[in-house]
Parts: structure tokens; sequence; C-alpha cells
């Protein structure tokens, strides 16, 4: 079975009740790691969340949810070993995994997307990392972050 953590802030709720009822009915496994109320929360706190509890499960990707995802995409990467990329159709999800091996992805509970996030999560889920000359990017990516840059 397919495990996903999701992670949103109070903007993104709708969105995010939405997509967790359409992975269930896809067979997905969902940890929420998110708010269910429209309360103000800090997006940082979320992804935070939802990424050190994804380096600590057996989660196969995250799905991150604020406002426009910009946000909680910047937060989820100043995380060590979260690649988060923030998607606007299906071919930003299709690369996001064949060239970044990204393991997380986000999107804006306040945005109009011209086509629907399910069908991006699936483009997403169903790509496959390319390695090779991406295998060398993706390392020199995540050194960044460990030489404090």
């Amino acid at each position: 079975m397919v495990k996903v953590i999701i992670g949103n802030d109070h903007s993104s709720v709708e969105v995010k009740n939405r997509l967790v009822r359409w992975l269930v009915s896809q067979g997905f496994e969902v940890t929420n790691a998110g708010v269910d109320t429209e309360e103000s929360i800090d997006y940082p706190d979320i992804a935070e969340k939802a990424c050190r509890d994804f380096l600590k499960g057996d989660y196969d990707f995250g799905i991150l949810l604020c406002g426009t995802g910009i946000g909680i995409s910047i937060s989820a990467n100043k995380i060590k070993g979260i690649r988060c990329a923030l998607i606007h159709d299906s071919f930003c999800a299709r690369m996001a995994k064949k060239h970044n091996n990204a393991n997380f992805i986000a999107f804006g509970g306040r945005v109009t997307y011209n086509e629907p996030i399910e069908s991006m999560i699936t483009t997403f889920h169903t790509a496959v990392f390319e390695g090779g000359r991406h295998r060398q990017r993706v390392e020199k990516m995540d050194r960044l972050g460990e030489r404090g840059c």
C-alpha cells in the first residue's frame, strides 16, 4: 500500500479534505499532519511536522498545502533530506520525480489550476526517477544544505 503524509495550514483545509478522500478512494494510506480548522496557523510549523514525520516514517511521498504552496514548500526545503517541488501542472509533477527525485509536492489551496490536483498527484506518483546525470544533480542539491549554503 502506498503511504502518503499530507500537511496543510488553515487556508487549505477544504482542498486537503478533498485530496484525503480521493487518495483513500485510490487505495492510498494517508496520514494527516495538517489542521482541520480555519483558525490561523503558521505554515512553517506544518511543514516541519510533516517533513520530520516523513523522515521518521515509512512514507512513499508527502503533500503540502498552504495558500499558494510557496511558503510551505520553501519551509520544507529547509529540512535536510526533503526535496519539495511546487507543482502547477502534470509536466512539473512528472519532472519533479523524474529529474529531481522530489519526495514532497506542494499546492496552493487558494490557487486555481488548469487541471485537477488529483491528476498532478497521479502523474507524480507514477513517474520514476531517471537517475543517471540527474542523480549527480540531486546529490549536489542535497550537499548545498549540508554546507550551510
